[in-house]
């Protein structure tokens, strides 16, 4: 383990599997249960460095696949790293590239070295193995960094999510050997498809290899929400107490909610901004569609129980005229709000373990956030 990363545990909910964490790195520490905006190609879309911390993002994370592309990891290591390349000054970590290969299946070639694929922007030929998604990660320098994994697809057959699980151990190891990130931490990552046997082998051998710390990946990939649950139950009594727990790409409130009272401490998604820059924004009432004709002369704020600079300066009919009007001000201030709501929700949990009520604190909210439109 980098001697820059270290995990603390700092207390559990008495009545389940929650946990309240800390996290250091080089560039800071973040609180967990931690919510990371994604900023994919070094930014997170319409908002600045300045605009994250207002809403009280700790930890960002950005892609290695696109920031390969562009401009390039030694342009980024060049700069000074991905921190100070962007501006941010803080924690940040970078995904391995594995699940961009799971999106441009039509263009990549999966075999045990690595994944040839197609440039996504002009055709360029391209490879990503352990080993220079490593180098690649060394390079744009963020303080977490993840194993290169297959991410499975679903459905999948029982015989290739365990070709594909066990590929991706394999690849973890190459990944350790070659790790040699100085101030940096690794994470391993659990694949294993929905078939739980799989899972729990994933898991084990995944922390046979020893990692700083330990993601769930292949979720959010078209399964069921009781599928996804179910997995996430199975991998966590084998995950090390000691180290974080990070569940990719999830999800919406309720998803976060469930997550946490599960025991896992870090989780993204693109879910806030993409959702802000088509309109829908993410209440303490539920979903509201800002584009809908009945806000054409609602005066009260997005959600009166929100104090981001939206909700305090901007009335529902001015965001409705900013979005239909196609302003490019609308995606900064609706996306403003959706961050500022995630990350109000996860100060919300970690304050509730803090005082030992969090199941009181979740019974409310459970089924109420993500899922009606008010």
């Amino acid at each position: 383990m980098s001697t820059d990363f270290k995990f603390e545990l700092l207390g559990r909910d008495k009545a389940g599997r929650a946990r309240r964490g800390r996290v250091a790195t080089r560039h800071g520490t973040f609180e967990t249960p931690a919510f990371m905006p994604v900023g994919t190609q070094g930014t997170v879309k319409a908002l600045a460095p300045d605009d994250l911390r207002a809403t009280g993002s700790q930890i960002v994370l950005s892609n290695t696949y696109h920031l390969m592309i562009r401009p390039g990891a030694q342009a980024v290591h060049d700069q000074g790293g991905l921190a100070s390349f962007m501006g941010w000054h803080g924690p940040t970590l970078t995904d391995s590239g594995g699940f961009q290969v799971f999106s441009l299946a039509e263009l990549c070639r999966i075999d045990e070295n690595g994944a040839r694929f197609q440039s996504h922007l002009d055709g360029t030929r391209l490879e990503l193995t352990p080993e220079s998604a490593m180098e690649i990660q060394r390079l744009i320098g963020a303080d977490i960094v993840m194993a290169f994994d297959e991410c499975t697809p679903y459905p999948s057959t029982q015989d290739y999510s365990r070709q594909s699980m066990e590929r991706t151990l394999r690849w973890a190891k190459r990944c350790k050997d070659a790790f040699r990130g100085e101030g940096q931490a690794l994470f391993g990552i659990v694949q294993g498809g929905m078939f739980e046997q799989l899972r729990c082998q994933s898991a084990a051998a995944t922390v046979e290899i020893g990692f700083d710390g330990y993601a769930v990946g292949g979720l959010s990939v078209g399964e069921t929400k009781p599928m996804m649950l179910q997995m996430l139950r199975t991998v966590e009594p084998l995950l090390p107490v000691d180290r974080p727990r990070y569940v990719m790409g999830v999800g919406t409130p309720d998803d976060l909610i469930d997550l946490v009272a599960e025991g896992f401490d870090m989780f993204d998604c693109v879910m806030p901004t993409r959702n802000a820059r088509n309109g829908c924004l993410f209440t303490s009432q539920g979903r509201l569609q800002i584009k809908n004709a009945r806000f054409r002369d609602d005066h009260a704020p997005l959600d009166p129980q929100c104090d981001c600079y939206t909700c305090r300066n901007f009335s529902r009919a001015y965001l409705r005229h900013l979005f239909v009007t196609n302003e490019l001000l609308a995606h900064r201030l609706l996306s403003l709000h959706n961050v500022t709501f995630y990350q109000q929700l996860m100060q919300g949990m970690r304050s509730a373990l803090d005082n030992e009520v969090f199941s009181e604190y979740i019974m409310p909210l459970r089924g109420r956030l993500s899922g009606t439109d008010s």
